[in-house]
């Protein structure tokens, strides 16, 4: 046989063995949740060994998002999906919340309804038609939300629960040919109407309940009128009305010295069964708006907005006491706390004296958005904080109303799929049964030295390798897991730079609030002078280096990736057994083959000082030539040092560094969306509050502005 098709045959087979060998590695180290040297691994199949596998691509793409490297993980998801048209759910899912944690959030949102195609009862149909449950707050609670049947294509907007019956807005028209038409969106006149209040529930399930409203009527005269009548407030005994209308003689806008007719606040009594004494209220002013009335709990306050001078922008949330029957104080603005340099408006204050409003000056979703801010018992308020989503959107989001019960009410909403201009949306919050919960907690020490090891990241991985939560142990070592759910196993696992992972198995049992105890530790990497992994071992008489010895190798070469000014020298050992000058020359030949492994992985060649093998020159104990020993004698004399030759002052820096880059990170996954808002959403100094707001790589959906309009309304 041919000499040079023996050498390509064996050099074949070789690369084949290493070949295996590395997916393998790859492969372990997914399965010990080490998705660092995983993605290295996998990485390197695909670029430089070509492999293009579903295998490979699905994990290397995993061990990315699994660790909260979205950027690299949508990089390989693609690829995936380039290649593969047969993926799992699971991974169609991960890759649509990589998109989302980009910022993609039409790609992200495609593929969600993509994967809701294949659900069962058509959920789709069901996110896309009435109502959906959707997480509020807690895990516990729940929230239904229902686009109402009322709803027309004009826009309908607001609801006040009283009795049993719903008011809210709406310019629906009446069907009277010689009904006004309001020229700016060439809709009828806003008018008020009554419906009534109905609960239903969802699939016979009790939790899953909904408000409904259903026989709608308009509000008689003089209530009603040719011009525009909205936002109304009742007193708990229902015998007194507050609602907002154009600035007018009850027949006729009046308009102010620049021609606009501006808003006012009216009241009327309730009397015998009819609405009477229709007055506004002494603080209105025919050259600025008022509107939008909301009263305390106590009756005793009255809130509203105005576009008044003095204030801070477009238009401000003012509060005025209400002294007697017709008799109030001096209007009071909010302050900067509440107000910006945009527009507030649509305050409502629930039974617990918290001030629901809407605003585009706060950060927000997009356009207006509801927040809430506690009144404290001396009048001073809380920094408002965005209600979030489902209440808000990327398009206008106002006109809250939530019930003394706490559990149902009303939000108004202008966005995607709704049936008309505005929409009313019903929603109704449910508490789940008590959640049997648990707490995991431990301490994260090293290996051998028991000291406590601080700013470790201790994740904790449920049966399906999806990482639940995350933390960093504290500076006594300690973490802590609150609220896991009881009767499921999970992983703990503990990871820090130049460190050896450890990792746990707990099981939560079905005893509400026990605290389970794990310890983990970790084995330093660097210890001194030396990089200390476990010894690496050679077949016998061979220097070919073995699945198990690549596994360890893989820490040097995180190490030496860890820190890229490290240089190093390797030496090898052997013990006594066999002649003096061959063990000399297997530690050599093996001192090197350790050394071209490293090489292989990407170290650069001067980073490796020198590879040299000792055989059994400098033994660690009595056995030497001539002596027989114990084999776990002869083992402590076989073994490999990895010294640090340079660069070893920077290791302490860096560390630093990597604590604070871990902190921050694992900060930003715990902060709300608003927080990711803070970073990526990006707001012109000169905007105007009609201008619509934007999301990165969303521009394609950015609306221009509305013109300017004489009457204002609600906008």
């Amino acid at each position: 046989m041919n000499f040079k098709k023996v050498l390509a045959s064996f050099l074949l087979m070789l690369a084949v063995s290493s070949f295996a060998q590395s997916k393998k590695v790859a492969d372990r180290y997914f399965e010990e949740f080490s998705y660092v040297q995983s993605a290295k691994l996998y990485k390197d199949l695909v670029l430089i060994k070509g492999d293009t596998s579903k295998h490979v691509l699905s994990r290397l793409a995993e061990s990315y998002y699994n660790n909260s490297d979205t950027e690299e993980a949508e990089v390989w998801y693609e690829k995936l999906l380039a290649n593969y048209n047969d993926l799992d759910d699971k991974h169609l899912f991960k890759y649509a919340q990589t998109l989302r944690s980009n910022g993609k959030y039409k790609k992200s949102d495609s593929i969600f309804l993509k994967l809701t195609e294949n659900q069962k009862g058509n959920l789709n149909e069901a996110l896309n038609r009435e109502g959906y449950l959707q997480d509020y707050s807690k895990q516990e609670k729940r929230i239904g939300i229902r686009n109402l049947a009322i709803n027309t294509p004009f826009s309908d907007f607001g609801g006040f629960l009283l009795n049993g019956k719903s008011y809210y807005s709406s310019s629906v028209p009446s069907g009277d040919k010689r009904e006004n038409i309001y020229k700016w969106n060439n809709q009828p006149f806003l008018n008020i109407y009554k419906a009534e209040e109905d609960i239903q529930t969802l699939e016979g399930r009790e939790q899953d309940t909904v408000l409904v409203l259903a026989n709608s009527q308009k509000l008689e005269a003089p209530i009603s009128s040719e011009l525009h009548e909205s936002t109304p407030v009742f007193t708990k005994d229902g015998k007194t009305i507050y609602f907002t209308r154009n600035n007018s003689d009850g027949k006729r806008a009046r308009k102010s010295k620049k021609n606009t007719s501006n808003l006012k606040i009216y009241k009327a009594s309730y009397i015998n069964g009819y609405w009477v004494n229709v007055k506004e209220l002494p603080f209105n002013n025919d050259e600025y708006s008022t509107g939008h009335p909301a009263l305390s709990p106590d009756e005793k306050t009255l809130y509203f907005v105005s576009n008044m001078p003095g204030g801070y922008g477009d238009s401000d949330i003012y509060k005025v006491e209400i002294k007697g029957k017709d008799e109030y104080g001096t209007p009071v603005n909010l302050g900067s706390t509440i107000n910006t340099s945009e527009k507030e408006v649509f305050p409502y204050v629930g039974g617990d004296n918290v001030l629901y409003f809407s605003s585009n000056g706060h950060l927000g979703l997009g356009l207006l958005d509801v927040f809430q801010s506690k009144i404290n018992d001396d009048g001073t308020l809380t920094s408002p904080e965005n209600l979030g989503y489902p209440f808000n959107s990327k398009k206008d989001d106002f006109s809250f109303f939530i019930s003394e019960d706490g559990k149902r009410g009303f939000f108004s909403s202008n966005r995607d799929k709704g049936k008309g201009d505005d929409d009313i949306y019903s929603f109704f919050i449910y508490t789940d049964p008590p959640v049997c919960t648990q707490i995991v907690e431990g301490v994260i020490r090293a290996k051998n030295t028991n000291e406590i090891i601080e700013a470790a990241v201790v994740k904790l991985i449920d049966k399906n390798k999806e990482i639940v939560a995350e933390v960093i142990s504290d500076v006594n070592g300690k973490y802590v897991f609150k609220e896991v759910p009881c009767n499921n196993t999970y992983t703990v696992t503990a990871t820090k730079l130049d460190h050896r992972a450890g990792k746990n198995k707990v099981t939560t049992l079905n005893n509400r609030n026990e605290v389970i105890k794990t310890n983990i530790e970790l084995t330093p990497l660097i210890v001194g002078d030396q990089i200390v992994i476990n010894p690496i071992y050679f077949d016998f008489n061979k220097s070919i280096i073995r699945e198990d010895a690549e596994y360890e190798l893989e820490n040097i070469i995180t190490v030496m990736t860890n820190h890229p000014e490290l240089v190093i020298k390797i030496e090898s050992h052997t013990d006594s057994r066999g002649p003096r000058e061959y063990n000399r020359m297997l530690s050599d030949k093996r001192a090197k083959s350790t050394r071209d492994y490293i090489l292989s992985r990407g170290i650069a060649n001067d980073r490796i000082e020198s590879a040299i093998g000792y055989g059994e020159d400098k033994p660690l104990n009595d056995c030497v030539d001539g002596r027989k020993c114990s084999e776990k004698e002869y083992q402590l004399n076989r073994r490999s040092y990895f010294f640090i030759v340079k660069g070893g002052e920077n290791i302490e820096k860096r560390h630093e560094i990597e604590e604070r880059k871990v902190r921050r990170r694992i900060s930003t996954r715990k902060s709300n969306f608003l927080e990711y808002l803070r970073k990526n959403f990006k707001k012109s100094n000169n905007s105007r509050p009609e201008s619509r707001k934007c999301f990165k790589e969303d521009d394609e959906n950015c609306e221009t502005p509305k013109k300017e309009i004489n009457v204002n309304y609600k906008r």
